[in-house]
């Protein structure tokens, strides 16, 4: 073989061996990162209870995945549907009903969960509305400031934003929403 191909061959080696050694422990790293993440959510979760709308509305640090009660009238009128979200395979929308809270103007949606739809978009929305005053659940911020809505349907969303539900409802909605747990 030849030398200087034999040197280039080692070389080779040995700085491909050093880049994966460093890749491993970035791995590594990134463990332990996502680990002490997982634990805050999982502590968070199994606190108590708090009432959403003692909350500060419009400030949403620290309130991700915090477990929440959330008490008021349901807005069945107003109601966001969620649509293109599947469920083991299934089309289906999830249903994003704003609850207005006692004494309050504002809002909080609560995403009380996914249902089928044979065309991922379109269900018929009187048979899901509960006489459910009470949901308790996490809150989460929303995904993005900007949504998405189907043309000429401003409650059906196919992306979830602030902005597009803030548009969709006529009154002020909290910069967080609350996904229910369990059947609500």
């Amino acid at each position: 073989m030849n030398p200087l191909r034999l040197r280039v061959f080692v070389l080779f080696a040995a700085v491909s061996a050093a880049v994966f050694i460093r890749l491993g422990i970035w791995q590594l790293s990134r463990r332990h990162e996502r680990r002490a993440h997982n634990a805050v959510i999982a502590g968070r979760i199994r606190e108590t209870e708090r009432d959403a709308g003692a909350l500060p509305l419009n400030d949403t640090a620290g309130i991700r995945f915090r477990r929440v009660r959330i008490s008021g009238t349901p807005d069945y009128d107003h109601e966001l549907i969620l649509a293109a979200r599947s469920h083991k395979g299934a089309p289906g929308v999830n249903l994003l009903t704003p609850v207005r809270l006692v004494g309050r103007d504002t809002a909080v949606l609560v995403n009380r969960g996914w249902v089928y739809a044979a065309d991922g978009a379109t269900i018929d929305e009187q048979k899901f509305r509960e006489n459910d005053s009470a949901f308790v659940g996490f809150a989460d911020v929303f995904p993005s400031p900007t949504g998405a809505s189907y043309t000429g349907k401003p409650t059906v969303l196919a992306r979830l934003g602030a902005d597009v539900a803030a548009r969709a409802i006529p009154y002020p909605i909290a910069r967080f929403y609350v996904v229910a747990l369990g059947d609500s």
